[in-house]
């Protein structure tokens, strides 16, 4: 194999997942997602959360029916905005998929990363009116505990007794990404055993939609919202905002194996990057991403030709979509024609900091039941994109290793590889 691909000397402790939760705009679970998801289906609607018929986007990848009352008593919700609830609701599922307890012995060795890009921006908006309105007395007292982007993590690590490490990480869309990358860097180290680690965001709400509205960052396809995310089309016009979590029960292979868990897969390689270009727009050629991913694959000990399957960033952005797809093509060359690569913000919308997280949870069940999600409105490639992205349905084939990406303004990409366990 060649010094370029050899793995890297860091690597130690083989990490692998054993639990999973999911809220996402296509369900209130992990297999309720994924096979809507599988399905091809929209979860992109018209705004239901606030009047939207003042703004230029009318529509967003909502959750719905989400329930806080089944994750968490009524007297503690007030205490949190909505990320919060959906990070408690998916750390809940995933350590009971795992048939994990945190027993007082294991505490200290097991911890929390909570990726957030922009914390509790629907609970500042209705605390900045009651203050403007009622005056600064009618400000809630939990209004600073309720917005910020670690409680998250923290909540999580209150509510299950983690005692190890336990912090937010917020670098834009890549957050979730990252924050998955860094928990298998603390259970690989030998810091932790066990770490639940993922992202979170809820921001389908006025500013948001206004703020990246006058980016001209959002889909205006208000007509057709089924039809308005649509990575790599030529009729792409931006993206379209979601919002929902995805949060992972992590351990050491070791930790998994003696205590007898289902293993659903292995992480084996991360990647991260900056493009030092420009706050918004991603380096010429897409070249931090590329990087980025190899990076993981370098970090993974793999060469590229022995990925199957890239669930790619992908937003659905006129720019974005073609470098991205460029970087992937520069990186894996000729492997290209046998590369499957799709894109699910097409269905979920872009959930910002919990982006990276739900799409790595589509990258561990493409593995767990050998089929990956598609691409749908994918109509017209435009002609910068020129990959196979698995057009408007799912497809089933052999898979060993899934790579995702993420990528965020700032410039910061992170990149993930899932593999089968060997």
């Amino acid at each position: 194999m060649s010094s370029r691909w050899e793995r890297s000397p860091r690597s130690n402790k083989r990490v692998v997942v054993t639990g999973l939760g999911v809220v996402s705009p296509l369900g209130l679970t992990a297999e309720e997602t994924w096979k809507n998801a599988l399905a091809g289906m929209s979860g992109v609607s018209s705004i239901t959360k606030f009047d939207a018929s003042a703004y230029d986007t009318k529509i967003a990848g909502e959750v719905k029916n989400f329930n806080p009352d089944q994750w968490i008593e009524k007297k503690e919700q007030k205490k949190m905005d909505i990320f919060i609830h959906y990070s408690l609701a998916c750390a809940k599922m995933a350590l009971d998929m795992a048939k994990l307890q945190i027993t007082d012995e294991l505490s200290p060795r097991a911890g929390s990363y909570i990726g957030v890009g922009m914390g509790g921006l629907p609970n500042i908006e209705e605390q900045h009116k009651k203050m403007i309105e009622r005056g600064p007395s009618r400000i809630s007292p939990f209004f600073i505990p309720a917005v910020i982007t670690n409680l998250a993590s923290g909540q999580v690590s209150i509510t299950h007794n983690l005692k190890g490490p336990n912090f937010a990480i917020t670098s834009a869309c890549a957050s979730g990404v990252h924050a998955i990358g860094e928990a298998y860097n603390a259970l690989r180290s030998g810091t932790c055993d066990v770490m639940i680690a993922g992202g979170s965001e809820a921001t389908v709400c006025p500013m948001a939609i206004g703020g990246f509205g006058a980016m001209k960052a959002l889909s205006t396809r208000n007509d057709e919202p089924a039809r308005a995310s649509r990575p790599w089309d030529k009729d792409r016009d931006g993206f379209v905002l979601g919002e929902g979590a995805a949060v992972f029960c992590l351990e050491t292979l070791e930790h998994a194996e003696k205590r007898g868990a289902n293993i659903i897969c292995e992480i084996t390689g991360y990647g991260y990057s900056s493009d030092a270009n420009h706050f918004t727009t991603p380096a010429p050629e897409g070249e931090g991403g590329r990087r980025s991913m190899e990076m993981a694959l370098r970090d993974a000990g793999l060469t590229p030709n022995q990925i199957q399957y890239v669930n790619a960033h992908a937003t659905s952005t006129p720019v974005g979509d073609g470098l991205e797809s460029f970087a992937i093509q520069k990186l894996f060359a000729d492997h290209c024609n046998k590369l499957w690569v799709s894109g699910t913000k097409s269905m979920t919308g872009h959930l910002l900091g919990a982006a990276g997280a739900l799409e790595s949870a589509f990258c561990i069940l493409a593995l767990r039941d050998q089929i990956v999600p598609p691409t749908i409105n994918l109509e017209n490639p435009s002609e910068d994109c020129k990959l196979d992205y698995v057009p408007n349905q799912a497809r089933t084939g052999s898979i060993t290793h899934t790579l995702n990406n993420s990528f965020g303004f700032g410039g910061t990409n992170g990149t993930l590889i899932f593999s089968k366990l060997i």
